[in-house]
């Protein structure tokens, strides 16, 4: 395993990020595919001793499961100040204006809640699941302060959004004496690459480190694309992602197939290859519910793409419309 700083911050996160959305209780929340504590226990460990030591959630995910089986399988596998662990606020957890949203009341309410869940004092990193535009910039960029000023939060991270709602929550920091964001959190694939236009640089530009979701794009790039899997087949959110440019995306899926052929390594790996080999992205999250998902993604840290094949990676990809804010 390698490790990198995120962006310009003193963080180091390992160079693959271990998705916890794959971890819950599969009666809670809307992820029915989803493994249990005991189920999920083989992949913390695996995990752990592949050098794996950056975790991300979210506490929507299973409707707060994900952060409670989180949690303690890291506490019976590694030593807290080991592991990173980020999660996520935004999503609807309960009624009344405390239960979602960026609001003062709803951030410092919801972090609590995860710090329950999750068994830990602090978090390493806590990121804004999407963009809220029913609250002021400058009361959710306040409220986060406080959060890491109070020393439940080491750091600060948002998920996709438009680059000019990022900037401004930047902005709205650097004007008041704020903590920054650190990383962004965004879709970005060999099917979905319009974060190159506008995310991307601005991230390289101010020392942002980028942890994209969705690297494998819901899978389509592991398997031939008309297959499907249970997830695949169950997953309301994901279903609705990759409908666009499907002959374009096709060949795209075809061009990581005949690479992996002809080294003979998994469709996954090349996907993940050529990610971490893009200069603005720190770490891919990857999920898994399979073994081999988690092997795969730990030996694409090793694999070297030649300049060829990142050129026949690239060739057949045509513009998106941005999704999944």
């Amino acid at each position: 395993m390698e490790y990198r700083r995120l962006g310009r911050s003193g963080l180091e996160v390992s160079t693959v990020v271990l998705g916890c959305m794959s971890f819950g209780d599969p009666h809670r929340g809307t992820h029915g595919w989803t493994l249990d504590l005991d189920a999920s226990r083989p992949f913390f460990r695996a995990a752990i001793e592949a050098g794996i030591t950056t975790f991300d959630t979210a506490n929507v995910y299973s409707a707060g499961s994900s952060e409670e089986i989180t949690g303690t399988l890291l506490g019976e596998f590694a030593r807290r100040d080991e592991v990173v662990i980020a999660t996520k606020v935004n999503g609807r957890m309960g009624p009344g204006p405390k239960g979602a949203g960026l609001s003062r009341a709803a951030i410092l309410a919801q972090i609590d809640e995860s710090l329950r869940r999750l068994g830990t004092d602090y978090v390493d990193l806590y990121q804004i699941h999407r963009f809220d535009q029913n609250v002021p910039v400058e009361e959710t960029m306040e409220a986060l302060d406080d959060v890491v000023r109070s020393g439940k939060a080491r750091y600060l991270g948002a998920s996709s959004m438009w680059t000019w709602q990022f900037a401004q929550l930047q902005h709205a920091a650097d004007l008041n004496g704020w903590t920054r964001f650190v990383s962004m959190q965004d879709q970005y694939n060999l099917v979905m690459r319009e974060e190159e236009r506008e995310m991307l640089p601005y991230c390289a530009d101010q020392g942002i480190g980028v942890l994209p979701w969705s690297p494998l794009a819901r899978g389509r790039l592991t398997r031939d694309w008309d297959a499907t899997t249970e997830r695949s087949a169950n997953d309301n959110f994901g279903g609705s992602l990759y409908r666009q440019a499907e002959d374009a995306d096709r060949r795209v899926a075809a061009a990581v197939a005949a690479i992996a052929g002809e080294r003979g390594v998994s469709r996954a790996q090349v996907a993940l290859a050529w990610l971490l080999h893009q200069p603005a992205v720190t770490a891919p999250i990857v999920g898994a519910t399979k073994p081999h998902h988690l092997d795969d993604a730990v030996a694409a840290v090793d694999l070297r793409l030649s300049d060829d094949e990142l050129a026949r990676l690239a060739a057949d990809y045509v513009p998106h419309v941005p999704e999944g804010f």
